[in-house]
């Protein structure tokens, strides 16, 4: 109890350090045109700034980017008319936003978010970009060969075992391990909190045994993870497609082709590597979102 008293702290109060991040600009003499807002890791930096410099380099207005937000706080942005543009996923609208957790194909799960968001906020989300980011639970090779594990079932045989290292928001979600729990009865021995790449290094030195991970992520090819089947089909389809304020739309109906022009850009495999470009090699990734625009000639 106590442990679940302080991760509910401990999110709160980052909830209102990133909430005042995203308000900042607020007391500024002039609120750019376009606010765009990004999550808490590697693929959402990179594709904030692919949303940034699309827009600056198409058109004449004004942006600001802020990162660093959980899903929570960003859609909250959205709704008090903070923020203007994202990236987001399909399966993180239905059941975040929406608490819908019906099992449905990818095509429903994309039409559903879509008719949710217009019917209720007056956001619009725009077709899909083209690749599908979900969920996933990975291991070491040498982990998996010793525990005999091919899918998330094998998993929950021997997770009370293993230290599980996961993001706050994985941890916290109900389409993340609260929900896990009741599909798959998974339980790990220890659950700790750990963000972004470093991840991965805790999981290389043994300090976890399992990591919660991004399909798209690039790390899970720079360590030869395995992921692990999802066995239960537990996850819906994440599909990543830009959600904007339909009022922010109609004030600069410019946008609405220059958007457009992401969609059906980037598969798996393309976004894997923009974020191993950031994660393994190191590379900025404002420029990696520059690289990506320029070789598609959508900026001039």
């Amino acid at each position: 109890m106590k442990q679940k008293i302080k991760r509910i702290l401990v999110l709160f109060l980052s909830s209102l350090v990133l909430f005042a991040a995203v308000s900042a600009f607020s007391g500024c003499a002039r609120r750019p045109d376009v606010v765009i807002a990004a999550k808490n890791y590697t693929e959402q930096f990179i594709l904030g700034y692919v949303l940034q410099i699309l827009i600056e380099e198409n058109t004449e207005l004004s942006t600001q980017l802020v990162s660093n937000l959980p899903s929570w706080i960003l859609f909250q942005s959205f709704l008090s008319g903070e923020s203007d543009v994202s990236i987001e996923y399909t399966g993180t609208i239905t059941q975040i936003y929406f608490a819908d957790t019906t099992p449905r194909p990818p095509e429903e799960v994309f039409s559903l978010a879509r008719s949710l968001l217009a019917e209720h906020h007056d956001i619009i989300l725009m077709d899909r970009i083209g690749f599908n980011n979900t969920y996933t639970l990975s291991v070491r090779r040498d982990t998996a060969e010793q525990f005999n594990l091919r899918t998330i079932s094998d998993l929950a045989a021997v997770s009370r075992q293993l230290t599980l290292g996961a993001t706050m928001e994985f941890l916290n979600r109900e389409d993340g391990l609260l929900g896990m729990r009741e599909v798959y009865n998974l339980y790990f021995g220890t659950e700790i909190v750990v963000d972004g790449v470093l991840r991965y290094q805790a999981l290389m030195n043994d300090e976890v045994q399992v990591i919660d991970a991004f399909s798209t992520e690039g790390m899970l090819r720079a360590h030869d993870l395995v992921v692990l089947e999802d066995d239960r089909e537990f996850f819906p389809a994440y599909h990543a497609a830009v959600m904007i304020r339909g009022e922010t739309l109609r004030r600069f109906p410019q946008l609405e082709a220059v958007l457009n022009s992401l969609v059906g850009t980037l598969d798996e495999y393309r976004m894997s590597e923009l974020n191993y470009r950031v994660d393994a090699l190191h590379e900025n990734p404002q420029n990696v979102a520059r690289n990506f625009l320029s070789e598609l000639g959508l900026i001039p």
